[in-house]
Order: C-alpha cells, then sequence, then structure tokens
C-alpha cells in the first residue's frame, strides 16, 4: 500500500464529473489497483476513488501545470470504461510504501454470523421463489453477506446486520457499485438486514433504492413460536 500525503487536487470525468479543489489530502493506492482521496475527516468514505480494475499512470508536470505549481500528475484510467481520475500534486509532505500481507477479512460476530447462517438457509424471508447462490459473495472491497437471485432470476445481493446503520447502508452501496459492473449479475439490486434498523439508515436505503428487511432472530432459530403467542 502506498501512502501520500499531498497538496492536490483531482478530477473525475465518466459516468460523472467531479472536482476536488487544492487542498492537503491522503492519497491511498492499495494493492488491487484502487486509488483513494482522503480528507481528515468523514470517518472512513473517501472524497473520490477509483476502483479496479484500473491502472494508475504517473507523469512529471510540464507546461502549463508546471506554471501553475503542479509537480505530478496521477492520471487513474478504470480498464472497462471511461471513468478516469486525474490527481495534480503539488507538494509531497509524505510518501510510503508498505507491504500489509494478506488479511484475514473481518469475523462478525456470533449473532451476525449466526443471522447469516439462518438467512441463507431460509432464503425465502426475502419472498417467494428466491435462491441462495452463495454466502460471502467475493468483491474487490470484501465479501458481500449474501448474493441470491429472486423469482425472475434478477440478482439481489443482501448485507447482513445486527443493529442497522447509515455505515451498513453505505457499505451495501459500495458492493452493489462494484456487482453492477458484472455483466453476468447486472442489474443487481441491494437489501439491508438488520434486527433493527435506524430511522436515518431507512431514508438513506429508500433513497439509494435499497429495500430493508427487519429480521426476527428468535423465530428464525426457533426460539420464539409465533403460533404459540397470545397477541
Amino acid at each position: 500500500m502506498r501512502l501520500l500525503v499531498a497538496r492536490c487536487s483531482a478530477r473525475y470525468s465518466g459516468r460523472l464529473n467531479a472536482h476536488l479543489p487544492l487542498a492537503t489530502r491522503l492519497v491511498v493506492v492499495k494493492a488491487d489497483g484502487s486509488v483513494l482521496l482522503h480528507s481528515d475527516g468523514g470517518s472512513y468514505k473517501p472524497l473520490n476513488w477509483m476502483s479496479p480494475p484500473c491502472t494508475l499512470r504517473t507523469d512529471a508536470a510540464a507546461g502549463e501545470a508546471l506554471e501553475r505549481g503542479v509537480q505530478q500528475v496521477w492520471t487513474v484510467q478504470h480498464t472497462k470504461s471511461d471513468d478516469r481520475l486525474v490527481i495534480e500534486v503539488h507538494d509531497v509532505l509524505h510518501d510510503s510504501d508498505h507491504d500489509l500481507g494478506v488479511d484475514p477479512g473481518l469475523v462478525k460476530d456470533g449473532v451476525e454470523a449466526h443471522l447469516q447462517e439462518l438467512m441463507a438457509a431460509q432464503i425465502d424471508v426475502l419472498g417467494a421463489g428466491h435462491t441462495l447462490v452463495r454466502r460471502e459473495y467475493p468483491t474487490a472491497i470484501g465479501p458481500v453477506d449474501i448474493l441470491a437471485k429472486d423469482a425472475a432470476g434478477a440478482t439481489v445481493a443482501i448485507e447482513i446486520k445486527r443493529r442497522g446503520d447509515i455505515d451498513g447502508v453505505e457499505q451495501l452501496t459500495r458492493y452493489l457499485e462494484l456487482l453492477n459492473r458484472d455483466p453476468l449479475l447486472a442489474p443487481v439490486r441491494g437489501v439491508f438486514a438488520a434486527q433493527e434498523i435506524k430511522p436515518q439508515a431507512r431514508v438513506l436505503a429508500t433513497d439509494r433504492g435499497i429495500a430493508c428487511l427487519v429480521l426476527d432472530y428468535d423465530a428464525m432459530r426457533g426460539v420464539d413460536d409465533v403460533d404459540s403467542r397470545l397477541f
């Protein structure tokens, strides 16, 4: 992983156009080829990024860019689309490379892991006709909990949480962005499933076209017998 702290600006073009004016930022180049620009805020979410597969070319500034104080021009080009991220580096404050090795991945706590197992076995909680494709379906940024097909054969990606908040919706949004780039899967719709979903997370999910599903953990594991309830 390469970590660059620099005064830089950036332009993103392709499916959308965006511009980051000159400021001091952290640029992260990961071993999988992804490039992310971070500010000193906003939690984990980058200001802009390019997901793999992509290529990075670094050139010395020349001409008009050099006159503006640019030292390096980084061009990050996606290999399967016209998406391009151009970073103009003015002043380098820190530049280092680190070998992080193989990461074991996120280990879910007992409840979340069991919810995933139960939902895979009871995939019809999504609705009649759904079938399981696989658990822990891999993407470039980590595995989505469950990939399934609905009754019409369309792909469904499910992210499972014990308590569903905005971070979980953001996580599923990133998975959907990558999965929908695969023509064999697209279009992929998302389902955010949790024992409890916070109102803000539900609003954000709905705005992004992601369905919300509240899971009854006790009922799914057979502890809560709904037929014996008085009310």
